[in-house]
């Protein structure tokens, strides 16, 4: 991670997110879940709201109920975060069945027509508006071909939709359908990340029976979902304000992501790490000028620092 230094500056407030309470976790924390076959998205977000106590559960990035694999749920206060989790890259492992028997290189021929930018229309059981629209396959990777069946690993933009890609596929072959279907990576989170729901229920009644802090190798901080945005560190004394709602202006600025571009989204970080807000860029990390540096989309502090003024 590289930063362009516009001060330095000691924190005087706060802790960091690894320091946190357990408490202070659960209502600011994001859990990678291994889905299962079966629920909808919306279901096991509620169950895991259920397992943990909270209050609130949000995820995301639907998966089709009958898709296993990693299911970002967010928890609480870390709902407020969903909008930096979604439109992030996607990868899938599958099997797709062949409706007839078809050489190594059709296959090739077909799936190569596949990857780039594609125009898919969402399928009749989807819950958005079903008009087509533009999507990259970054790369459709064919693991092994045996019979009908095709194991296949695809990275591809966010609301791709793999069951249309298949059938699509199939069209040049004679048909073809998705058989099985598991989300490897969203994001900057994979499998080796996702955890089992058994596992985080036991790890909660461990701590709500013996105080065991388990619960912390499967809920991770909030700030755990600005890992791929740009980042700007803020003063101590420019926390309040921000945290209020208001913009972040260039004299707030102790550090700054040398990635941050006008009109991107950015993390708003206290000195220790904390997410403060989630905000758009108003000028790139090279700019000089004085005034605005980023306008606030989402508060994502609940305890502001002191108001400097007053100090």
């Amino acid at each position: 991670m590289s930063f362009i230094t516009r001060s330095a500056e000691l924190p005087r407030y706060g802790k960091y997110p690894g320091a946190r309470p357990i408490g202070e976790l659960l209502e600011n924390g994001i859990v990678v879940l291994d889905k299962w076959p079966g629920p909808t998205s919306h279901d096991v977000a509620s169950m895991v709201k259920n397992v943990l106590g909270r209050a609130k559960a949000g995820h995301g990035g639907t998966l089709d109920p009958m898709v296993s694999g990693v299911l970002v749920i967010t928890l609480d206060n870390a709902c407020k975060v969903i909008p930096a989790l979604q439109g992030q890259d996607k990868e899938y492992v599958g099997i797709m069945r062949l409706h007839r028997d078809v050489s190594g290189n059709e296959l090739l021929g077909a799936v190569k027509k596949f990857t780039g930018e594609i125009t898919q229309r969402p399928p009749v059981r989807s819950a958005v508006l079903r008009r087509e629209r533009k999507r990259t396959v970054h790369g459709f990777e064919i693991l092994e071909h045996k019979d009908r069946d095709v194991l296949f690993r695809v990275r591809c933009e966010a609301g791709t939709y793999v069951r249309v890609l298949c059938h699509k596929i199939g069209e040049l072959l004679g048909g073809a359908h998705m058989k099985e279907l598991r989300r490897t990576a969203a994001g900057r989170f994979t499998e080796a990340d996702a955890v089992r729901i058994h596992d985080i229920a036991d790890a909660y009644a461990d701590w709500k029976e013996k105080g065991s802090e388990d619960i912390r190798n499967y809920v991770l901080p909030v700030e755990a979902a600005a890992e791929h945005l740009g980042k700007i560190i803020i003063k101590d004394s420019a926390v309040y304000s921000v945290a209020n709602g208001s913009p972040l202006y260039s004299t707030g600025i102790s550090r700054i992501e040398d990635t941050v571009k006008k009109g991107g989204m950015v993390a708003l970080l206290t000195l220790r790490g904390e997410f403060v807000a989630l905000g758009r860029a108003e000028m790139d990390a090279t700019d000089k000028r004085k005034g605005v540096a980023a306008k606030i989309d989402r508060v994502i502090m609940k305890e502001p620092y002191p108001n400097s003024r007053f100090k």
